[in-house]
């Protein structure tokens, strides 16, 4: 029997297309391998958002050169975002690559793969954008790797061009997934017996939107909050120029969709978000934050925000830290800004040193990691309904899992508990970011 093995780096977006190549070599009777020497077809599935990761990848591709030459027969194929910007050049840096297809082309895999068992020719190249229609690669038939999980592609995309960000020329424009195919896959997954769904887009608030047809983020959570047997609905991500109060309403509405809202900031800095091109103000996103406290105020709202932009002035800094001082998120992803070739950013004067990016992103960690000790100290007594994930990889004897705010909490191991249990846990200790507790009720059980 033929084995796949496929390589995935970057964001939950590549973890989905992974599942649907997966699902393609599945149907050709190929079975996946942990072991990439065992493999007849080897899958790099991969992400350029940072140079770093770019490198990371060229490292994994050289690291295969010598599979090729043990088995000449190994088919190698390089997808997803880095295959659509460096297309030919991965060819001439790597010539025992075989294939390079972009994310528009993933539905393309299994013909392809079916003519190079007959025909090993190298070097084929489909990078096409928008030259299929939206469903032939999202509704392919996914290998998850989850029988209770399942992430749920909506669309594909981003219009916003922020000038640190390589998104929009490697994914395109924004294009959405009609609502019915949504809603079918939806339907199957619970038929399938899974409960949490996430959906996925590089701007889900910007859903529907292409349609021109007064469809929109809110159609879609009210819709799949309809599928019977589903028990909680994430998204991600969300941009605050395109969150709407509609969309906040639909969210308090629907009583699947999680607590937990992720409303990147990137700056607290009004200079620094134009710039950014983020296309909203700091007074904007305030409003907006007003109106969810108001409307969900139980959300966990967690940001990103991005340390030593070009221009970043003590000052903006302080700015950002007070943001955080103001907000309260229960939790902020911080980066340090690397230079992307091919972003406006990364030609912009006044680039911020490395030791004062490094001194900065310290001062924002410390006075985030004291918000969130107190946050989650705030919910030591109290219960929560938790989907089981399975063991701790530190523990097995500990077992953990989400609340709807996205909280992970540990908790010790009960007979006959199974992954996909959803049960009540009270929260007995806190730490900056896990919490532990004991199971109090368990309700159901996973197929």
């Amino acid at each position: 029997m033929e084995k796949y093995h496929i390589i995935t780096y970057g964001c939950q977006m590549n973890e989905s297309d992974s599942e649907r190549l997966a699902g393609q070599l599945e149907h050709l009777h190929y079975r996946r391998t942990e072991t990439p020497a065992e493999a007849d077809v080897i899958i790099i599935n991969t992400c350029c958002i940072r140079e770093s990761a770019e490198n990371k990848v060229y490292g994994k591709i050289g690291e295969l050169k010598h599979l090729k030459q043990h088995n000449p027969n190994l088919l190698i194929g390089i997808t997803g975002c880095m295959a659509q910007k460096n297309k030919k050049a991965l060819f001439a840096r790597a010539p025992h690559i075989d294939f390079v297809l972009g994310p528009y082309n993933l539905h393309h895999l299994e013909e392809l793969v079916s003519q190079k068992q007959q025909t090993v020719a190298s070097h084929t190249l489909m990078t096409d954008m928008r030259a299929a229609s939206i469903e032939d690669f999202t509704d392919i038939k996914a290998k998850r790797e989850s029988n209770v999980f399942a992430w749920v592609p909506i669309m594909q995309g981003c219009n916003k061009f922020c000038t640190y960000c390589i998104v929009p020329y490697v994914r395109g424009r924004e294009w959405s997934r009609p609502l019915a195919s949504i809603r079918a896959e939806v339907e199957q997954l619970a038929q399938e017996g899974y409960k949490e769904i996430t959906l996925l887009g590089q701007n889900v608030n910007a859903y529907g939107l292409d349609f021109k047809n007064g469809t929109d983020f809110s159609d879609l959570l009210y819709t799949v909050n309809e599928v019977p047997g589903i028990e909680r609905i994430r998204y991600m991500t969300s941009h605050p120029r395109d969150m709407s109060r509609d969309m906040i309403d639909a969210i308090a509405a629907c009583p699947k969709v999680c607590t937990q809202m992720h409303l990147p900031i990137q700056s607290g800095s009004d200079e620094l978000l134009r710039r950014m091109n983020r296309g909203y103000t700091l007074a904007d996103y305030m409003e907006l934050l007003d109106y969810i406290r108001i409307r969900l105020p139980q959300t966990v709202l967690t940001t990103d925000l991005i340390v030593g932009f070009p221009g970043e002035t003590e000052a903006m800094h302080a700015d950002t830290l007070r943001l955080l001082e103001t907000v309260e998120y229960d939790m902020a992803y911080t980066f340090i800004f690397s230079k992307r070739s091919g972003t406006p950013a990364a030609a912009m004067n006044n680039q911020v040193d490395d030791d004062t990016k490094k001194r900065r992103l310290q001062e924002l960690m410390d006075v985030q990691n004291e918000i969130s000790l107190r946050k989650n100290q705030d919910m030591v007594g109290q219960v929560f309904e938790v989907i089981a994930e399975g063991p701790s990889k530190k523990n097995a004897d500990n077992w953990f899992g989400r609340t709807s705010g996205n909280k992970m909490i540990l908790f010790p191991y009960q007979a006959g508990m199974t992954i996909g249990e959803t049960m009540q846990v009270r929260v007995d200790r806190a730490q900056t970011w896990v919490l532990t507790g004991t199971p109090t009720e368990r309700r159901s059980t996973a197929i």
